[in-house]
């Protein structure tokens, strides 16, 4: 079944478990000698460990982890043989991360898949080029809305998750905040949710730890230079992994 997927589908049917155990055994052989597709799946464990961090933890109830803990308890023998053989793969490293899970907890969970839905374009970019993310998210939400990336040439884009109402005459602004003594410096204007490539050309190299975020503006942008408008999401770089 799994060669009928294409890539990211395939990969994110192992991510989540939803093969079964022969078509992850042979998604793992496919992996093994195409190292295009191993690239993929090493790429949506960077964008999900990202994402992780971004999560407010929540605990989950007893059961459920009394749940939980016998199904890591008693894995089958197959899979442990082949574990055995191999290693785990770096996806498996993740998803089997009971700490990680109890991090993140329902609300991260519901946060992932709402990523792993949208970031399709994300997915595309090789390896090792992105070198900060930022997970923009709405205040008191976990629920990404777009995400930010930096690759390692100073080159920056937007990559809406979500659809983002704006009303009749007006923009959403793209604004990052490289100096606090400086202000907000506005790096994009859209006319709607969609991809695009961010001028911070000009701008201090970002670093970790910069604000990103999105506000609705006038359609030819913001009069003073400054955000005037409602934020629809924010969030800060972090290095990618």
């Amino acid at each position: 079944m799994t060669d009928d997927l294409d890539p990211d589908a395939a990969a994110a049917d192992y991510l989540f478990g939803q093969m079964s155990e022969a078509e992850a055994s042979a998604f793992e052989r496919r992996m093994a000698g195409d190292a295009a597709l191993a690239g993929l799946v090493e790429r949506w464990r960077h964008v999900l460990a990202e994402l992780d961090m971004t999560a407010s933890p929540l605990p989950a109830g007893a059961a459920l982890w009394e749940r939980i803990d016998l199904g890591l308890a008693a894995p089958s023998a197959s899979r442990e043989a082949r574990k055995a053989t191999a290693g785990p793969g770096p996806l498996q490293r993740l998803w089997d991360s009971l700490p990680v899970w109890r991090g993140v907890g329902l609300a991260g969970a519901a946060a992932c898949l709402a990523l792993v839905v949208a970031t399709g374009a994300l997915l595309q970019q090789p390896p090792g080029e992105v070198r900060l993310v930022a997970v923009l998210v709405a205040d008191g939400d976990t629920t990404p809305g777009a995400v930010v990336e930096i690759d390692a040439s100073g080159r920056g884009r937007l990559l809406p998750l979500a659809e983002i109402p704006v009303p009749e005459g007006r923009a959403l602004e793209i604004w990052t905040l490289p100096d606090p003594q400086t202000g907000p410096v506005s790096v994009g204007l859209i006319d709607r949710a969609r991809q695009v490539g961010l001028d911070i050309g000009t701008l201090p190299p970002a670093v970790e730890g910069q604000l990103f975020e999105i506000t609705i503006e006038p359609a030819t942008g913001s009069p003073t230079g400054r955000p005037t408008g409602p934020i629809v999401y924010k969030g800060l770089t972090t290095e990618a992994l």
